[in-house]
């Protein structure tokens, strides 16, 4: 049992242990992606308390001055909380606008995070807010989804908890978390969507957040099941063009993400006419690299990455 020390009345606690226990009674071990925030001090405490092992992971992207310091916050938190913290420091490639870097931020993140984890599965403090939050970027890029409680050896323990629970469960346990400058900064479209967007839906619609979080979990599943049946990627046009189109798309959406290319309705439905219509020259751009756009062209009846120098 941990030693450190909680109130015997602490609810927002209690939301956070009942959520974490079922993968705690799975895995004995298992690594958590802590960034010092609340949310994630709260899921290193939760599954500490419900007997697992845990390793937390902090990634230092570097994309702030302090960024060391804060990682060593981080870790000392983390070693109260009686888990074991590392330290990564990480090389974020500059994205195209703050939502670009944020994409290239977590890319490295998540690689950083399953390369050290091995065969261990690994937690991400994702909750109902996050989720909420989610569903309404994807919208606005015209390819609306949410996330899985599960994917691969990801795991989102804090789907159904709070932004409320998470921040109270550090209150209650006497935790000093850290507020991301970048978490107030509405050049970032999901904390526009945070600040401006959600309040007023709620205003409209009271208990908006939990609504679009509900319809982003069937969306999630819904989705997966598509993809399943969609078949892994492929660059071969003439069998992605036998597919019904809502498969077609997500075999297509699901190619771009292998090669960590733009997934939106635009780059979709124009690289499902290249694949549709034998015989275009056109190319779609679908991403920067290193600086360089990225674009795909049909090459031989195939899909193929092209870097414009």
């Amino acid at each position: 049992m941990p030693a450190f020390d909680y109130p015997r009345h602490s609810p927002h606690f209690l939301a956070c242990r009942r959520a974490c226990r079922p993968i705690a009674q799975a895995h004995q071990e298992i690594v958590v992606g802590l960034s010092g925030g609340p949310d994630s001090l709260a899921l290193v405490a939760a599954l500490t308390i419900e007997g697992s092992e845990v390793e937390a992971i902090i990634i230092d992207h570097g994309l702030q001055e302090n960024s060391a310091a804060i990682a060593r916050s981080a870790a000392r938190q983390a070693e109260y909380l009686q888990a074991r913290p590392r330290i990564i420091t990480v090389t974020v490639e500059e994205g195209s606008g703050t939502d670009g870097t944020e994409a290239e931020a977590r890319r490295a993140r998540y690689d950083a995070l399953t390369s050290a984890a091995g065969k261990r599965p690994v937690a991400v403090a994702h909750t109902r807010n996050d989720q909420a939050e989610t569903l309404l970027l994807t919208a606005l890029r015209g390819h609306a989804t949410g996330m899985l409680p599960q994917t691969g050896k990801i795991l989102r323990p804090f789907l159904e908890v709070t932004r409320e629970d998470t921040v109270g469960t550090c209150q209650e346990l006497g935790l000093d978390y850290w507020e991301d400058p970048h978490n107030d900064d509405p050049a970032y479209r999901r904390v526009a969507l945070r600040q401006a967007v959600l309040p007023l839906l709620d205003e409209i619609n009271g208990g908006a957040t939990a609504a679009l979080a509900a319809a982003a979990a069937e969306l999630a599943e819904d989705n997966a099941l598509l993809a399943e049946l969609a078949g892994e990627p492929t660059d071969d046009c003439t069998e992605l063009a036998a597919q019904p189109a809502p498969l077609r798309r997500r075999r297509i959406a699901a190619w771009l993400r292998s090669h960590h290319l733009s997934v939106t309705k635009a780059v979709i439905g124009a690289v499902d006419k290249l694949v549709t219509t034998p015989g275009t020259a056109a190319a779609v751009a679908a991403g920067h690299a290193h600086g360089k756009r990225l674009d795909v062209r049909r090459i031989g009846g195939r899909l193929s990455l092209i870097r414009q120098e």
